[in-house]
């Protein structure tokens, strides 16, 4: 092209876009436009206004997350129906004024816009911001203007051999996009689904780990199943998979898939739940915090994290001190004087022990629930006596009821004048004069 031919249609360019913008039909266009602007954002004051969860920060308690993430969708209105109203706005220029170039332009720059308030919103990990960022708005940008199709005919013919799999660009973007979409989706489901399931008040503590748990693994399932549509394998295959898979079952995996279904059972028969204090076969105790399909997280009075594998619940003994009932029962030993006044000593300690706050008492109690103290034995030193009382929970941790009444048992004592002795010894000389 020379460069009188390049004057000339760079001359002709500028006057067909002077016509252009001075045309009804421009005009016609950013009428559409503000109109379609306005009426969205109308739309969008309005529901905010008249809507209670998207109106006012919702508070701690039942759904909270869910309550949540619908308020903070109120940032999105306003691009979703701007959207909408431009998607309408550019089939009835169509169809009166035969244009909807700018209309189209302004539609592709509010998707842009609406994708970027959805990152900024609602996803927190970068890579799939980058991926959305860099995949997803062009993607978006494409299929506004309808050049998706052709884009993807190209890409599609852009291909490698792998041994006897043929795979294009256009597939691996499809099952990046996809494959990040779904997963995204399915962990933002697994945790909404999760809440409403533990939320269910009128279900027992252990049926609502089950129906979690199963939920989890059945979304996972319709993920992977969706993925494999996705990149395009037949599931006819799977029989073949499944196959491949049993026999990795039965050597490799025993282990996994032992504790899998040692935790279904546990789940089921409820021998242990949530809050539960449990002591192992080899001395270990904690809190059962948390329940997978693996393994059970106990956590410990020190701050400490035990993963105990959950066939060992199935396989070996442990003690559960409070699934059934809460109170539990300890006692304190000692020793006084043999000089001392056991029957005031026994008054004055069933009445210190009874004055702790934690400690159950109280004439409504049954006897046997009530703080007692008693003779445990003749020792070389002294009397040896036993103190039992109840409580609400495990005397460890924020409940260190025992090491308060050891205290509150020695100011007890000392203030009756009532002594603990220490070990004595008579030594007899036998024939002094050799």
């Amino acid at each position: 092209m020379t460069m009188k031919e390049l004057e000339s249609y760079i001359s002709q360019l500028g006057l067909s876009l002077l016509d252009w913008f001075t045309s009804p039909q421009f005009y016609v266009q950013c009428g559409m436009i503000i109109l379609s602007i306005t009426i969205a954002y109308l739309i969008a004051i309005a529901l905010k206004n008249y809507i209670p969860i998207l109106r006012n920060e919702p508070k701690e308690g039942s759904l909270y997350l869910i309550r949540k993430t619908i308020h903070d969708t109120d940032d999105l209105l306003f691009p979703l129906f701007t959207v909408f109203t431009l998607a309408i706005t550019v089939e009835l220029s169509t169809l009166v004024i035969h244009q909807s170039g700018l209309l189209r332009v302004v539609q592709g720059l509010a998707v842009i816009v609406l994708l970027y308030t959805f990152i900024s919103h609602f996803i927190k990990k970068q890579i799939i911001k980058s991926i959305i960022k860099w995949i997803g708005i062009p993607i978006a940008i494409l299929q506004v203007f309808g050049w998706l199709d052709d884009v993807s005919t190209f890409l599609d013919t852009i291909d490698m051999q792998i041994g006897n799999i043929e795979v294009s660009l256009f597939d691996l973007a499809r099952v990046l996009v996809f494959g990040s979409l779904l997963f995204w989706l399915g962990r933002i489901s697994n945790n909404i689904g999760q809440q409403i399931i533990r939320s269910q008040e009128d279900l027992e503590l252990g049926t609502r780990e089950v129906f979690a748990k199963l939920f989890e693994v059945s979304l996972f399932v319709v993920i992977f199943i969706l993925l494999l549509q996705v990149m395009g394998i037949n599931l006819t295959a799977l029989a073949v998979f499944g196959g491949a898979l049993g026999v990795g079952l039965g050597f490799g995996l025993q282990a996994i898939a032992s504790n899998f279904i040692s935790g279904i059972i546990i789940l089921l028969d409820r021998s242990i739940t949530v809050g539960d204090y449990i002591e192992l076969e080899d001395g270990r105790t904690g809190i059962i915090r948390e329940l997978k399909m693996r393994s059970t997280t106990l956590e410990t009075f020190d701050g400490k994290d035990i993963m105990v594998p959950n066939e060992q619940f199935i396989t070996t003994n442990f003690v559960n001190w409070t699934h059934k009932n809460k109170k539990q029962r300890y006692s304190i030993e000692f020793q006084v004087a043999y000089k001392t006044d056991l029957h005031k000593l026994f008054d004055v300690l069933r009445e210190v022990v009874a004055s702790h706050p934690k400690v159950l008492s109280g004439p409504d109690l049954p006897l046997e629930e009530r703080p007692d103290a008693e003779i445990a034995g003749f020792g070389d030193s002294g009397v040896d006596i036993l103190i039992e009382f109840w409580m609400e929970g495990i005397d460890d941790g924020p409940n260190r009821v025992g090491a308060d009444l050891l205290l509150m048992i020695w100011d007890a004592l000392k203030e009756n004048n009532m002594e603990i002795p220490f070990p004595q010894r008579e030594v007899k000389i036998l024939n002094p004069e050799k």
